[in-house]
């Protein structure tokens, strides 16, 4: 039954040495994304067009619809 609170309390420890890890990396910038903004903008005229087109769909749909 010892051993059970032993391995408890070592996996208690090690959970909190990863926990303390984690928060450090954030803080210093570990996980900052620099990489999506550069490629961010070479996508952006696609979803413009995209968006384009279902408006100009839904401005032609509606004018069928007044034709109606």
């Amino acid at each position: 039954m010892s051993v059970i609170y032993f391995l408890i309390s070592i996996s208690v420890v090690v959970a909190g040495i990863f926990l303390y890890l984690f928060i450090k990396s954030v803080k210093s910038g570990q996980f900052d994304d620099a990489y999506t903004p550069s490629v961010r903008m070479l996508f952006d005229d696609e979803v413009n067009v995209k968006q384009k087109k279902t408006n100009s769909e839904q401005t032609e749909n509606k004018q069928k619809e007044n034709q109606i």
